[in-house]
């Protein structure tokens, strides 16, 4: 990881305790604007995303097929959302159609320290797959978990049940929000950041969240994915 990256996370994520961040959460809870435009502005940008990219879904499951005729151009996981609530996350499939089977084998090349899988290379990605998750195409189903209300736009990303069981205390204060497709951690180093320094960045975005943090978010999230070396 460059010192660079390591600084500015925990630039970002410094000095975030237990009670800033409950207390954040209290104080915006207590201020019904924000979810309620936040959920509206969740509801038009996820409609008119999934319009607009229709033929972009419709090439990607075509090149997904061409490449594996017998596996789903979808996958669907089980993730945790808000209040510690599983729900079905939808993506693009970029691996093959038993990766789940053969994790187990795979636990120790973990590149990321925590409760987290992350592995540069992958033996169980496609070659389509590769180039979906290189460019986060393969995230683009979630806009109909955001419609759902299963996910926001921006928010902490939803983790999987066995990364939860393994969550502190304090972990689990980035399960208090509805979870986002991007966030502090896609724009500050995603995958060269520890597990650590994720929950540090999702426990800052939740004790300051406002109209304008998000909105600099979701726009910082379409310059990274330009040219993002760091997505895997």
């Amino acid at each position: 990881m460059s010192s660079s990256r390591s600084n500015e996370a925990e630039a970002l994520g410094a000095s975030v305790d237990v009670y800033s961040v409950t207390h954040g959460l209290e104080r915006r809870q207590g201020w019904s604007i924000y979810p309620f435009v936040k959920r509206s502005m969740d509801i038009i940008l996820s409609f008119i995303g999934i319009i607009v990219l229709c033929p972009v879904f419709l090439l990607v499951i075509l090149l997904i097929k061409l490449e594996d005729p017998k596996g789903s151009a979808l996958f669907y996981q089980i993730r945790i959302g808000k209040h510690e609530r599983p729900f079905r996350m939808i993506k693009f499939r970029s691996m093959v159609s038993d990766a789940e089977a053969r994790l187990s084998a795979l636990l120790v090349e973990n590149e990321i320290e925590g409760a987290m899988f992350k592995m540069r290379d992958d033996p169980r990605i496609t070659r389509v797959g590769r180039f979906l998750r290189r460019t986060s195409i393969d995230e683009l189903p979630q806009l109909f978990n955001v419609l759902r209300g299963h996910m926001s736009l921006v928010g902490p990303r939803p983790p999987l049940p066995r990364e939860v069981h393994d969550y502190t205390v304090r972990d689990k204060l980035r399960l208090t929000v509805t979870p986002g497709c991007t966030g502090l951690w896609q724009i500050s180093g995603r995958n060269h950041l520890s597990f650590d320094q994720m929950v540090e960045l999702d426990l800052e975005y939740i004790s300051r969240r406002s109209f304008r943090t998000d909105m600099i978010i979701m726009l910082k999230t379409f310059r990274v994915l330009l040219g993002s070396k760091d997505a895997y």
